[in-house]
């Protein structure tokens, strides 16, 4: 008995075995011909992909400054230029790298808002613009961040990169290091300050403009930097924003007004108006209205020609033979596209992949490629990936699909 049963199960799996493997043989035939398909659609709403420097003839806007750039935030697109890689002092627009170690210190843990600064004698002793600080007064870090950003307090200043790098030098050491990190080849800080009574630091529109866009990163840094008014020590001490625009102009977000007799008036100016975020920085100028006319120039003129589009691509599934699963889906990694606005409608896509795949399939494996054109010119390439691994499939898991297929 137990053999027949025996002789009967085996031919039963002989059988099963042979009908599998003509099934994987019938399979093979239908495997992919590595045949392309080519899908285009021209409904998508996006524009040029400008990111290099606009080139306006002459100096077409009316900048009142030695040295002017605007660039947007997201995609680093630079838009406008002017003399932008000139070595000059920017005065306290320096504290934009001061505030961005600090918001990298709170990000990191390393420092928290409630923290107490103690003010030291050097702190005490700043000119210039301060809150008045004294020796061995407390403050909390939340207050010093505001009294640098609002006031542009000289004595914050240097209080807070006391507190995080336990001098003067080694916070000057650290914001030369992170300047070279960001590729601000331009630039020598020589205090937290921009202070330049002594030797003078200098920087340029370009450089100003990177670690403008570091910072904004940071939404921290909005809580102070869009305040217009404000007190500190218990409502002893009142603040006025140094930067006119946060009052009166529409959307903006900061950042860091400066100026000295050297550095004379300047300024890095951020807005931000239908998702799009512009850094507009002047240097120079001849005095504080003209700064701000001109910043407001360079944001009027940004974001009436300029606009960002995220696009979305319908990409479905694909086949894949022989693994564990039947499909993958292909996804893509895009920014922001800038978009010049007078070009809009003239964009289309296109998706190049193969029509299927054959496994084992790694997780971010390239599949084809996205392709966007204007006006039949290739302005933008991005590759299609597998969203997932899809290993290869096991002779068990063909067993037990064939089972299922066969027996349900």
């Amino acid at each position: 008995m137990k053999t027949r049963f025996f002789r009967t199960s085996l031919a039963l799996f002989l059988t099963l075995s042979f009908l599998f493997s003509l099934s994987l043989s019938a399979l093979a035939d239908e495997y992919p011909t590595q045949e392309t398909v080519v899908l285009e659609d021209t409904s998508i709403d996006v524009s040029s992909l400008y990111e290099e420097a606009v080139e306006v003839e002459g100096d077409v806007l009316d900048v009142a400054a030695r040295s002017a750039i605007l660039m947007e935030a997201e995609t680093g697109s630079i838009l406008y230029e002017k003399n932008t890689t000139e070595h000059l002092p920017i005065a306290s627009v320096t504290k934009v790298m001061t505030l961005l170690l600090i918001a990298e210190a709170i990000d990191e843990g390393v420092m928290k808002l409630d923290d107490m600064v103690t003010v030291s004698d050097t702190a005490a002793s700043m000119g210039g613009s301060q809150a008045y600080m004294e020796a061995g007064e407390q403050m909390s870090l939340h207050e010093m961040l505001k009294a640098v950003a609002v006031a542009s307090a000289n004595d914050g200043a240097v209080a807070l990169a006391e507190h995080l790098c336990g001098t003067v030098s080694a916070f000057v050491e650290k914001m030369n290091k992170r300047a070279k990190q960001l590729g601000m080849t331009e630039t020598l800080f020589l205090n937290p300050t921009g202070l330049d009574d002594d030797e003078v630091p200098y920087s340029c529109a370009r450089d100003v403009a990177l670690m403008s866009r570091e910072l904004v990163k940071h939404e921290l840094i909005f809580n102070y930097t869009t305040i217009w008014m404000d007190t500190i020590r218990n409502g002893q001490f009142g603040l006025a924003n140094t930067n006119k625009l946060i009052r009166f102009y529409n959307g903006a977000t900061g950042l860091k007004t400066g100026s000295t007799s050297k550095a004379k008036y300047c300024l890095s100016a951020t807005a931000k108006k239908d998702g799009m975020h512009l850094i507009a920085v002047v240097l120079a100028s001849e005095t504080s209205p003209e700064r701000f006319a001109s910043a407001k120039t360079l944001l009027n003129y940004g974001f009436a020609t300029y606009a960002l589009i995220t696009p979305e691509v319908d990409t479905s599934p694909v086949k894949v033979w022989g693994g564990s699963k039947n499909s993958v889906v292909p996804t893509y990694d895009i920014t922001s596209i800038l978009v010049r606005k007078e070009q809009k409608n003239r964009i289309t896509y296109k998706v190049t992949m193969d029509k299927e795949f054959v496994a084992p399939i790694a997780k971010g494996q390239v599949l084809g490629k996205l392709q966007f054109e204007l006006d039949g010119t290739l302005i933008r390439e991005i590759p299609l990936t597998a969203t997932d691994e899809v290993p290869k499939i096991t002779f068990m898991e063909r067993y037990k699909r064939l089972f299922t297929l066969w027996f349900t």
